[in-house]
């Protein structure tokens, strides 16, 4: 047993676990990580691409989806612990877009059928997905608000935004909102709406100022919204299912990815690539209760904030997103947080997200644990796949004290 409290033995069991999921061709490598108490363990299997040589490596660099959420949300709170923002203020006077906002009648409406917003909608709201704009659990799309939000470009899924961030916002001005503000959660465009209001408040893009104010300080070196072309043979290539067709195949290829340039739009929902060891960093800065490397960058209550469930549990019974989610699951700002232990790794008050581009990272302040699983395959629906629990289950067995 090492400082960490891990069993070598069963740390051993991790390999062989994560190693049968590319073995039999769900995805062709993964790297995945695991940190408690300072001790590190890193396993890296398989290759970049199928039918590839080229190695995963420790230091491949991942879209890493939804996971860029929780880095967004931080970003917000620095905005707000500078007074630059403030948590209950209306979002309009900078986003000017999201006044005096219509809301459907009812979610069957027409998106013309509407009734006016009982309130403006404010910086909470876009932190904790109560807005009135979101995914609609409904597949396939049956709702005219669904169609509206696919025709205007702002439908939630695995190709995201391509527009600027002005033609972004005013989209979603063009829209209604689905329920009145606050009245429920809705998964997703909060961050990408939280990205564009971050940018103008800062004066800066949403790039810059995550480089300049969270990744700085750490190190977290490859985390950006795009691959420069120096470090384009450590981006693999990415595979999923064709929700359409049913067929699985190439979703963005290493040579000539969407990730190989600086987007049209920076989205704060799922836009940004990274690496383990850089995610391991972010993590520890929360961790640590906002410190990085002797320098803070969040405040102690801020971090707790963010990782307290902030969802009530009226707004949890309005609200559907997979099967028994809010049995055991809260939001905070950006993350998901447990709050009922039913599962050895689902530690009350562990905290963190996974992205639909196969990746996943939580941080356990009880068992002071942070993972990530670092994978190419898209996720087939809302539920954890199977790679995922497996990480996991062998992440939390090994603990030996």
């Amino acid at each position: 047993m090492g400082n960490g409290g891990f069993s070598k033995a069963r740390l051993a069991r991790m390999h062989d676990a994560l190693a049968r999921h590319v073995e039999r061709g769900a995805m062709p490598g993964l790297v995945a990580l695991v940190s408690r108490r300072g001790e590190v363990h890193v396993e890296t299997i398989g290759v970049q691409s199928f039918g590839g040589d080229r190695p995963m490596r420790r230091d491949t660099i991942f879209r890493i989806a939804s996971v860029t959420k929780p880095i967004t949300a931080a970003a917000a709170m620095i905005l707000v612990e500078e007074c630059r923002l403030r948590l209950d203020d209306p979002v309009d006077d900078l986003l000017p877009e999201l006044a005096d906002r219509r809301v459907l009648r009812t979610l069957a409406s027409e998106v013309d059928d509407t009734v006016p917003a009982n309130r403006a909608i404010t910086l909470r709201d876009l932190l904790t997905f109560r807005l009135g704009y979101g995914a609609v659990m409904a597949f396939p799309p049956q709702y005219p608000i669904q169609h509206a939000m696919s025709a205007a470009g702002v439908a939630p899924g695995a190709e995201l935004p391509a527009m600027t961030p002005d033609a972004l916002m005013a989209a979603y001005g063009r829209l209604p909102l689905v329920h009145q503000p606050g009245e429920q959660w809705l998964y997703n465009s909060g961050s990408d709406i939280l990205g564009v209001l971050i940018a103008r408040a800062a004066g800066k893009s949403l790039g810059d100022f995550l480089q300049e104010r969270i990744f700085a300080t750490p190190g977290m070196t490859d985390t950006a919204f795009s691959v420069p072309a120096d470090k384009r043979d450590r981006l693999p290539a990415s595979y999923g299912t064709n929700w359409e067709t049913g067929e699985f195949g190439e979703f963005d290829g290493a040579e000539n990815s969407r990730f190989s340039k600086p987007p049209l739009f920076e989205s704060g929902a799922g836009g940004l690539v990274s690496t383990v060891d850089d995610l391991l960093a972010f993590g520890q800065m929360l961790l640590d209760r906002g410190v990085a490397r002797n320098q803070r960058i969040l405040s102690r209550p801020t971090v707790e904030t963010m990782t307290t469930d902030q969802i009530t549990p009226a707004q949890k019974a309005a609200s559907t997103f997979f099967p028994d989610f809010w049995e055991t699951r809260g939001w905070g700002f950006g993350v998901s947080i447990v709050t009922k232990r039913d599962d050895l790794f689902a530690t009350p008050g562990r905290f963190g997200w996974d992205g639909g581009y196969g990746t996943s990272w939580y941080v356990d302040p009880a068992e002071d644990l942070i993972g990530v699983l670092m994978t190419q395959r898209l996720m087939d629906s809302p539920i954890a796949p199977a790679v995922f629990r497996d990480f996991w289950t062998s992440a939390y067995q090994a603990i030996d004290d």
